[in-house]
């Protein structure tokens, strides 16, 4: 359960770990950064790096019927609202080689941190979004041929090698707060009133 900036922060801690995991005598010059559509449609988006681009927010539909989120003292919110957050990691280099050997390294080091803990999701400006214990898991995807036709229709002229990645079950909390009344004691119908009518 997270506030609603989880989105911005999931994609700024997958940032955060490569900047800091990067090797730097072989990558020196890398880059990594958050991309929108029209960043993928620039000739030249980056000389040497890694982009994330958010192309996909689904509903998770693990648990359908949530209960009403409860906090620390007590209090009763509207259910929170479960996302998955799909990326696509696009390496970026001069040459195909270099742009293969990018790609290898970034998805090895995917694999070895699939949970990203609280710490790192709270690492950007938002330092309270997820609460203890919470933390997001980064699976690799699968991309339909539809899909990836659809994605890189836009952006023909920069067309790369990608890989997909999902960010699951992040959930969205609610600060609308739920009113309790007194529980029913008892139950009384006037039937004889409404036929008398």
């Amino acid at each position: 359960m997270a506030t609603y900036h989880a989105i911005a922060a999931t994609g700024e801690a997958i940032i955060a770990l490569l900047r800091a995991a990067c090797p730097k005598p072989e990558f020196a010059n890398a880059q990594f950064a958050l991309f929108q559509a029209s960043d993928l449609q620039n000739p030249n988006p980056m000389d040497e790096g890694i982009s994330l681009y958010l192309y996909h927010i689904s509903v998770n539909t693990t648990i359908r019927n949530r209960r009403p989120r409860i906090d620390s003292s007590g209090r009763r919110y509207l259910p929170s609202f479960p996302v998955d957050l799909h990326y696509l990691l696009t390496p970026w280099a001069k040459s195909p080689g270099r742009q293969q050997r990018l790609l290898g390294w970034t998805v090895r080091t995917l694999e070895d941190t699939p949970i990203l803990p609280r710490g790192l999701l709270n690492h950007g400006p938002d330092v309270e979004t997820f609460l203890p214990g919470e933390a997001v898991e980064l699976v690799c995807d699968l991309l339909s041929l539809q899909d990836i036709i659809n994605i890189w229709d836009a952006f023909k002229p920069n067309l790369q090698i990608s890989m997909p990645y999902i960010a699951r079950m992040i959930a969205l909390d609610s600060t609308v707060e739920l009113s309790e009344a007194p529980p029913a004691q008892t139950r009384a119908f006037d039937l004889e009133k409404e036929s008398e009518q």
